[in-house]
């Protein structure tokens, strides 16, 4: 199975093309500056390197240069866009709404653009993301990995701040905890290092970002 990874952002685009059966990534880059100038950079696993201007207007035009990149004959790593079986969209917040992985609808864009006053950096751009591909590629599957997701196994005594209970009610502070793709990955990882079943084992998981 071939998998088109996207991440996107307010002004950029990054992806990835895995090979699933061996997990292989085939081909990575980036489209930045989106709306202003535009750059893309991308590389595959067979040693070719691009980095050069594109003007990108939009996410839609950006989608459109890593698609045509992707199965350019002389560039690419497949040879049409069908090839692409799966689409996955990592998506940063999914509020109480979401606890796991899903098939994106109309139903999940519209129960994610409730939560945007929750990460308005953020989920709208990933909400372009999404409409760009669903546009260019209507008939490819497409799935939503939500950063909150794994974190919505806390209790409410974890997840409560100490302020009145209404602003909980009516506005949804709390704690939801973030880079949940991230920790989830590690503490797998961390497990299977040890040898040990990962329900079994206590860890303190750090994210180190930029």
């Amino acid at each position: 199975m071939t998998i088109l990874v996207i991440n996107s952002g307010s002004s950029s685009l990054k992806f990835q093309v895995i090979d699933s059966e061996n997990e292989e990534v085939l081909a990575k880059g980036v489209c930045e500056r989106i709306g202003i100038d535009g750059r893309f950079t991308y590389r595959t696993r067979t040693g070719i390197s691009l980095k050069e201007a594109v003007p990108m207007k939009n996410h839609t035009q950006a989608v459109h240069t890593l698609l045509d990149t992707l199965a350019d004959p002389e560039k690419g790593v497949i040879k049409d866009f069908r090839e692409i079986d799966v689409i996955g969209h990592r998506l940063v917040h999914g509020g109480e709404k979401f606890t796991g992985s899903v098939v994106i609808t109309d139903e999940v864009t519209q129960a994610m653009t409730e939560c945007n006053d929750l990460a308005p950096l953020h989920n709208p751009a990933n909400l372009v993301g999404v409409e760009a591909c669903r546009k260019l590629m209507p008939d490819t599957l497409m799935v939503g990995v939500f950063d909150t997701a794994f974190n919505q196994t806390m209790e409410p005594k974890a997840f409560l701040y100490g302020l009145p209970y209404r602003y909980y009610e009516r506005h949804r502070i709390r704690r939801y905890g973030f880079h949940g793709i991230s920790h989830k990955y590690v503490s797998r990882r961390a497990a299977e290092f040890m040898g040990q079943d990962t329900g079994r084992v206590k860890t303190i998981v750090c994210h180190l970002g930029n």
